[in-house]
């Protein structure tokens, strides 16, 4: 039989019915993947080189050629969705229903089944529940009250975080060491895990941990069942291996050990230039190690790209060849080079989204759905910006993988308590926080200022007013509502003789909402609070309470949300798995991208992510990719001034075009012919912020001609047309006092002593 796509000569299939012929059409390193299926093999495939039809082609071969039932087949998927997707496409290929494939699934969803046939042998029943993390946290709260923990000191959830990762790391109570145990309530740790496993088994219980973990402990110490496994099955496949945990690897190489490791039939397939969750337990090391545990393992790269533009994959390969921990490919592609990545630098964050959505706007008026283009942001707190210019200028949007910005719990939270500030007769918002924090209000308690209100037909506050001198509540929460209304009064108050950012910074902090969420030791807990920071930082740009309330109210009532043909928004970790015509990439600088927590936990390793980021975010473009900057980006509450990311100096100068827009706030006349042109003034030798910039990357980024990363400095002469002069004191209708930094014709650069650097038009300045 040949496999050449010249000789269709049909496969007969185990059920007698002659199947397509599935191997025509596949690339020679695609067919040698499918056809080798004799001992271990590791598939290095790229993004966009069609693993997924290896996978399923693969399979189909195995059925097809009746080297094994479809029972004897185990093949691990990361989701149930990929799981149904592949039995779908297999059916195709060869013509039959593959339902019948019991052991197609995820980690999960195969641990589980495994577990209910042998549960009695870790102290089980076949019908145990499954706890959900509601549940799981009720339970951990349980353990904490019984040692008398302060479980505001040490909070249930960070518990929950902890164990999880002892358990994605295979450990059970008795592997836990007092080193890791100390993490948690003074090196109680290891005992409220033993406490926690026996309370789940005495509940006839396991949490999604256990699936796995259980599933580990059944096979050591039980090696008949185990070899019953071998048995079963004759063939392994494992999806997106480059995202495996440890207790993920040691459930597979448990299973894998039927027979000598160089004759084991267990194909991996993974990318590790896209391993991006390492955060949350994924070990590259599984799949850079596979040759070593598996001897003689066969290595196949997958590296033709069926996506992206020569270009696109240039860039891609060129910054992700900077990482040591990876085996190495490169991807190429048959099709045209296309078009340049542009790189632009803009003057700060919101000239940033107004560009990008002029961008957009001309992709749309060159005939490009708004279906085909994606931004992908490092952090959640990045949308903001760009939702507020979509929402003004009517652009639809879509935010994948969370909601809108305005539209995030703790984002309603923090107005919740804005506008009960400003109106304390608000009982929605009223409602909404009374016990955001925990307060030690019960429903009954709320249930009950609901209807004395409601009753006296007064808001709920002044409700409260009149129930804390009285004494239908308990001491107790009387108390509590009496300090709660002390400091709206007090917060109400200080609304009009405080700064909108400075009075939200403090009734957040009052409140003890942000240390509610400080506390909360969570994986989206980090990425709350950077949204926090993100909406106070927005109200440096409102004079009063109202102001900023009445914006928001129109900004929420002028969302749309008809999502039929809409600009995808999403994290770079979210974009995993999706392609777009056109991707925008905003925020390579340093400390945004690469994370400077990353950085800072993690180190090299920590970098070496955030470069797959990186790659993962440029190989999501399939004709055209945008990579912008802000020059200046406020954090914490202050401008400040940013530098380019180390990522941008490692992109090849053939396939990347540099532009400057060197525009002024209001201005619209972005990526132009004269784009570059009156910016230089900016990166002038006398200006006091130029010694920071002295890095390549930055050289590279203000160059001006030729437009592409290597060049050289260009220095405009200095426009005075204005009658103002550099190093002159003046005073702006909005900024207040400044000092002129620079002078570009109309448009004065001054360095404000309250809000920093900003460019602004000459007619808004007095001298």
């Amino acid at each position: 039989m040949s496999d050449s796509p010249n000789n269709p000569n049909p496969i007969t299939s185990q059920f007698g019915q002659k199947s397509p012929n599935y191997l025509k059409g596949l690339n020679p390193e695609q067919r040698e993947a499918v056809t080798s299926i004799d001992g271990p093999l590791l598939v290095l495939a790229g993004a966009g080189t069609g693993k997924t039809r290896v996978l399923t082609t693969r399979i189909a071969h195995i059925l097809a050629s009746h080297l094994a039932e479809s029972s004897q087949i185990l093949s691990v998927t990361f989701t149930n969705k990929a799981a149904l997707e592949m039995k779908q496409r297999i059916g195709k290929l060869i013509g039959i229903s593959v339902e019948g494939m019991p052991w197609m699934g995820t980690f999960h969803s195969i641990g589980a089944k495994i577990l209910r046939r042998h549960a009695e042998l870790v102290g089980l029943k076949p019908n145990f529940t499954i706890l959900d993390t509601d549940d799981q946290i009720r339970l951990i709260k349980q353990l904490l009250t019984a040692e008398h923990i302060d479980e505001k000191r040490w909070p249930a959830r960070q518990f929950a975080s902890i164990m999880d990762g002892w358990k994605n790391r295979g450990l059970l109570p008795s592997d836990v060491k007092s080193s890791h145990a100390g993490m948690f309530a003074n090196g109680l740790g290891d005992k409220l895990y033993a406490d926690y496993q026996q309370r789940l088994t005495s509940l006839n219980a396991a949490d999604f941990g256990d699936l796995l973990l259980l599933c580990i402990r059944l096979f050591r110490e039980n090696p008949d069942i185990l070899a019953q496994y071998h048995s079963r099955f004759k063939y392994m496949l494992v999806d997106e291996y480059q995202d495996s945990n440890v207790a993920q690897y040691l459930w597979l190489r448990l299973l894998a050990q039927g027979k000598p490791a160089h004759l084991a039939n267990i194909c991996v397939v993974g990318d590790d230039d896209q391993s991006i969750y390492g955060w949350r337990g994924a070990e590259v090391d599984n799949i850079l190690r596979f040759e070593k545990d598996f001897p003689g393992a066969k290595t196949i790269k997958l590296e033709r790209n069926y996506r992206s533009t020569g270009n696109i994959l240039a860039a891609a390969s060129s910054v992700i060849s900077n990482n040591e921990g990876r085996l190495g490919k490169t991807l190429h592609t048959d099709d045209e080079k296309g078009e340049k990545l542009q790189v632009t630098s803009l003057w700060d964050s919101e000239e940033e989204a107004r560009h990008t959505a002029e961008q957009i706007e001309q992709l749309q008026r060159n005939g490009q759905d708004l279906n085909s283009m994606a931004i992908l942001v490092r952090t959640s707190a990045q949308m903001r910006e760009f939702e507020e210019v979509f929402i003004k200028l009517g652009i639809n949007y879509r935010v994948i993988g969370g909601a809108k910005f305005y539209e995030r719990r703790e984002i309603r939270d923090a107005l919740a308590y804005l506008r009960l500030t400003h109106q304390q007769s608000f009982d929605l918002a009223l409602e909404r926080i009374i016990n955001v924090p925990k307060r030690g209000l019960g429903t009954t308690t709320v249930k009950f200022i609901h209807e004395t209100a409601r009753a006296q037909n007064i808001p709920m506050m002044q409700a409260i007013r009149m129930l804390i001198e009285t004494e239908e509540l308990g001491a107790k929460q009387r108390n509590t509502l009496s300090f709660l209304i002390s400091q709206f009064d007090d917060w109400s108050a200080r609304a009009t003789t405080t700064s909108p950012f400075e009075l939200a910074g403090a009734i957040f902090d009052e409140s003890g909402y942000t240390a509610m969420w400080k506390d909360e030791k969570t994986a989206d807990a980090p990425g709350r609070l950077e949204n926090l920071k993100e909406l106070v930082n927005f109200m440096q740009d409102f004079e009063t309470l109202a102001e900023f309330l009445e914006h928001i109210s129109l900004v929420l009532d002028r969302a749309n949300n008809d999502n039929s043909n809409a600009v995808s928004i999403m994290t770079l970790h979210a974009a995993k798995g999706l392609e777009f015509n056109n991707i925008f990439l905003p925020g390579w600088e340093e400390g945004l991208f690469p994370s400077q927590r990353s950085l800072d936990e993690s180190g090299n390793k920590g970098l070496e992510e955030e470069r797959r980021l990186a790659y993962v975010g440029i190989t999501r473009a399939k004709k055209k990719a945008f990579i912008s900057l802000a020059q200046n980006r406020r954090i914490h509450g202050f401008w400040k001034t940013a530098l380019p990311s180390r990522f941008l100096d490692e992109l090849p100068p053939a396939a990347v075009e540099v532009t400057d827009t060197g525009s002024s706030f209001g201005a619209h006349n972005y990526g132009g012919s004269n784009s570059n042109k009156n910016s230089a003034s900016r990166y002038d030798k006398k200006d006091a912020l130029d010694d920071v910039y002295e890095t390549p990357g930055w050289k590279r980024m203000r160059a001006n001609s030729p437009k592409t990363i290597d060049g050289e400095f260009t220095k405009n002469h200095e426009h005075t047309s204005t009658g103002f002069r550099i190093t002159q004191q003046v005073t702006h209708l909005k900024f207040g006092i400044g000092t002129i930094t620079s002078i570009e014709g109309k448009k004065l650069t001054i360095n404000f002593d309250r809000v920093g650097r900003k460019k602004v038009l000459d007619s808004f300045v007095k001298g």
